[in-house]
């Protein structure tokens, strides 16, 4: 059990100054209460205690302005949520402020509120409200601090309605776009930054992040359930001085509920779905938090499962809503008090993904059909392990994070060619990585300067395989009879060129920033990443393996990045900023396989220009606003596209520029009504290459024609066209609104809805690829009536029952038949949520 301490001194006792009677032009910056009483003490020449020391490691934010002593003690101790008593003539204690006769919140709320987690709802009284902190920013920077685009989603409000994946991501942010082939398969996309429609070889574009360790390195999104979450962070890109690798779009970064020391708790929430046209489905979650050695060490569990109903319909295979999908996910941390101010958590979390068939349809069919001759799907499996330290040596934070994860994904295709007899194609993903990041930072002090520095270490392998074959041909080898999906089948498919890439990561970071006037802060950064790249092919026919003195089949090199960064970001009034700033990102390069053959592709790189502002803190006040605009040139973009035997490959397709403008902002209509907006605008040009031969072929961004010859996937003849980035929607947008009344008897009725527009894209360009998908809209809306430790929920997704076209592809070999993946259908859920 942790001492009981009555009081810490901050300041010694002085004699009463002049400094108290007149006023002070002060400069405190954001940090904890104990921090600022220091600065404060220093400056007036005041005597501050603090009477609990876990009050004073709350956050608050900056102090700024002339004021007196008394003035200046009293406005810290609102900002923490505290009462300042005087003692003396220049003497003060900081103590808790009374509780107001209302209903108490339940405790994981006060703890968030202690660690600013979270936004405010708009009925907390804003002196209850600490500052936002983006923990992204790796050095503890109040919102108001950064230099850049900050989507912060609270992760109560993604909880609304029913734990979700990623896609409660993209319904509260315009800011984040999707692949949509499936949970466990998709690639994200942030700021227009897009490379192609599959996912091969290539690092993704947007990094995601679980605390400070990437999930994955150049795998799809896992798509894990966002429960007990203190809230998601994204920061548009690129991040690569912070981040790194794969970061060019920005970063998505998890954020956890951390174990309540001393505290037993139980929250369930459950609920029950129906599709129209479709089946119904079911999701239960549950989290516990016990403490095992009193406040010392203290476990958290989080469960998860959830079984979504179907709602496509295959005639060909005389089946009907074939894509139901099973989810089971658990999380476990481990939180150990090893010394004072110091900490170790040990987490564990996996999950398991399971899509009986696909979710795309015909687009000139009948509706909600597809007219594939075999069953698809795909099965999804994810884990992790972190051991994290983290503490303090006076105003020096160190943190240090260690993991190891693994990520498997199988998925099958109809290759089915017109008229011909049944055919599957299968790949398998296979992803191994260990990672260490570690990074010592002081936050921004009371002279405006504030610094960190880091190392990280990624040890990645992935390895893809394939089989290609008719499913009769299959049964016949396996002695397996019609309609059984036995493994037996899959491993009598004949196998197709794989390959396997390896990379070793180590890397030295650092960023810095001080304010050389009072509203004037200057930032800059370096990263400096040497990576070790390796790869062979699998699976490789042996009269091309014979020939591998003309043929990439194995490779290995070295490469090193350089990710410079600098910003300037200007205070404007009492919430008011502009930043401008400069950043670059990287992807290494790898080996990638087109047709029977294993060739290289090079790294990209991306350098980017944002000026951008804002005015408040999002969901505070009576309003907030933020906007930016960015110029991004990208070299060498790697992109994944569709060869000569319709399998997914790598190339760089040449050079891009990107102009992206978003802005996002909510208005706070009455005491109890809250409405938001975000949009966002983005176009490009890329200049590409196209292979010169008879054959036309389909890339992920320009067209392709296969040259004759033996070697005909290993030549580029360049030739100069105009084109956008695929995936990416000129136009975006999303309108949002909250509302709550409260009851005399306790209880609460909230509602929450939300619309947002996706426009036009196109998946590609050329003969397979350039249908159109998007411009569709659509809606949902959900409302929970109860107390606060117990209610009931209703919601409604796809409000209009929309069909729309999320992603125009399903399978890569679907020669002559157009594609949609439509929107599931208007989904109603009813559930529960209760907290012990």
């Amino acid at each position: 059990m942790r001492p009981i301490v009555p009081f810490v001194a901050i300041a010694a006792l002085a004699a009463a100054s002049p400094l108290a009677a007149r006023g002070v032009e002060l400069a405190l910056p954001a940090g904890t209460v104990s921090e600022a009483a220091i600065a404060l003490a220093r400056a007036t020449g005041a005597s501050i205690v603090i009477a609990d020391p876990a009050m004073g490691r709350t956050r608050i934010g900056a102090i700024k302005g002339r004021m007196e002593a008394e003035a200046a003690v009293r406005k810290l101790a609102r900002a923490g949520g505290m009462e300042a008593v005087r003692v003396g003539p220049n003497a003060w204690r900081l103590i808790a402020a009374p509780r107001r006769a209302v209903s108490r919140p339940r405790p994981e709320r006060q703890a968030r509120m202690v660690r600013a987690a979270a936004t405010v709802s708009p009925s907390l009284p804003e002196a209850e409200a600490p500052p936002i902190i983006v923990t992204a920013s790796k050095r503890d920077l109040t919102f108001a601090e950064v230099p850049g685009q900050v989507t912060l989603l609270d992760g109560a409000v993604l909880e609304r309605g029913g734990v979700g994946g990623t896609e409660k991501i993209m319904q509260r942010t315009a800011a984040v776009s999707s692949t949509y082939l499936g949970s466990g398969r998709n690639k994200l996309f942030i700021r227009g930054i897009a490379d192609s429609s599959f996912t091969g070889p290539t690092q993704a574009t947007v990094g995601q992040y679980f605390g400070d360790l990437r999930l994955s390195y150049n795998a799809p999104d896992p798509d894990l359930r966002l429960s007990d979450m203190e809230r998601v962070e994204i920061l548009e890109g690129p991040q690569g001085t912070l981040y790194g690798a794969g970061s060019l779009g920005g970063i998505i970064r998890l954020v956890p509920r951390a174990p309540e020391p001393g505290e037993a708790s139980l929250t369930v929430s459950g609920g029950a779905s129906a599709i129209a046209r479709g089946e119904p489905g079911a999701d239960a979650h549950a989290t516990m938090n016990l403490p095992l050695a009193g406040e010392t060490a203290t476990l958290r569990l989080n469960l998860d499962a959830a079984s979504l109903g179907g709602y496509i319909d295959k005639p060909t295979i005389g089946r009907r809503d074939v894509n139901r999908t099973a989810i089971l996910s658990g999380r476990a941390a481990l939180r150990v008090d090893i010394a004072p101010d110091w900490q170790a958590d040990v987490i564990l979390l996996g999950q398991d993904t399971r899509a009986d068939d696909s979710q795309y349809a015909d687009r000139a069919g009948r509706r909600l059909e597809s007219s594939a001759a075999v069953t698809e799907g795909s099965a999804a499996q994810y884990g992790q392990a972190q051991l994290v330290v983290s503490g303090r040596i006076g105003d020096v934070r160190i943190k240090s994070s260690t993991g190891i994860g693994a990520q498997d994904l199988t998925e099958r295709y109809d290759a089915t060619a017109p008229g011909g007899q049944p055919r599957l194609f299968r790949q398998r993903n296979e992803m191994r990585m260990i990672a260490n990041e570690t990074r010592v930072w002081q936050p921004v002090g009371a002279r405006g300067f504030g610094w960190v520095l880091g190392t990280s270490i990624i040890d990645n392998r992935n390895t893809v395989t394939r089989r290609l074959g008719e499913l009769e041909a299959a049964r016949a080898v396996a002695g397996v009879a019609a309609g059984d999906e036995a493994p037996a089948l899959i491993a009598a498919l004949p196998s197709s060129t794989g390959v396997r890439n390896t990379v070793f990561e180590i890397t030295g970071y650092g960023e810095a920033s001080y304010r050389v006037l009072p509203r004037l802060t200057l930032a800059a950064g370096l990263r400096v990443t040497n990576v070790e790249l390796g790869g062979a092919g699998e699976d490789v026919l042996p009269v091309f393996a014979l020939a591998a003195s003309s043929r990439a089949i194995t490779a290995k090199r070295r490469e090193t990045a350089y990710l410079p960064s600098a910003s300037a970001l200007l205070d404007i009034g009492e919430a008011g900023r502009a930043y401008l700033r400069y950043q670059e990102g990287f992807r290494p390069g790898g080996l990638a396989v087109a047709g029977d053959f294993v060739r290289q592709f090079r790294s990209d790189h991306a350098r980017t220009v944002e000026l951008g502002g804002g005015w408040g803190e999002p969901g505070r006040g009576d309003f907030d606003l933020s906007a930016s605009f960015s110029y991004t040139r990208w070299r060498d973009i790697q992109a994944d596209f569709i060869d000569v035997g319709g399998l997914p490959s790598t190339a760089n397709i040449g050079d891009g520029d990107i102009w992206a403008a978003s802005v996002s902002g909510s208005v706070r209509i009455a005491p109890s009504l809250r409405a938001e907006a975000g949009a966002t605008l983005n176009d490009s040009r890329v200049d590409e290459p196209v292979f010169f031969a008879p054959t036309p072929l389909s890339l992920a961004g320009f067209d392709v024609v296969a040259p004759a010859g033996a070697d005909a996937a290993a030549r580029f003849l360049a030739a100069p066209r105009l084109s956008r980035i695929p995936n990416i929607a000129r136009f975006s947008g999303r309108a949002g609104i909250q509302w709550r009344r409260e009851f005399d008897n306790g209880t609460a009725l909230s509602a929450d809805g939300w619309v947002s527009y996706v426009g036009t894209s196109r998946l590609g360009i050329g003969p397979e690829l350039g249908d159109l998908q998007g411009d569709y809209l659509d809606s949902g809306a959900i409302v929970r009536w109860g107390r606060e430790n117990a209610g009931l929920t209703l919601s409604v997704t796809n409000i209009a029952g929309e069909e729309g076209n999320r992603f125009a592809l399903g399978t890569p070999f679907a020669t002559g038949r157009a594609q949609i993946t439509p929107l599931q259908p208007r989904t109603i859920r009813i559930g529960f949520d209760a907290r012990f």
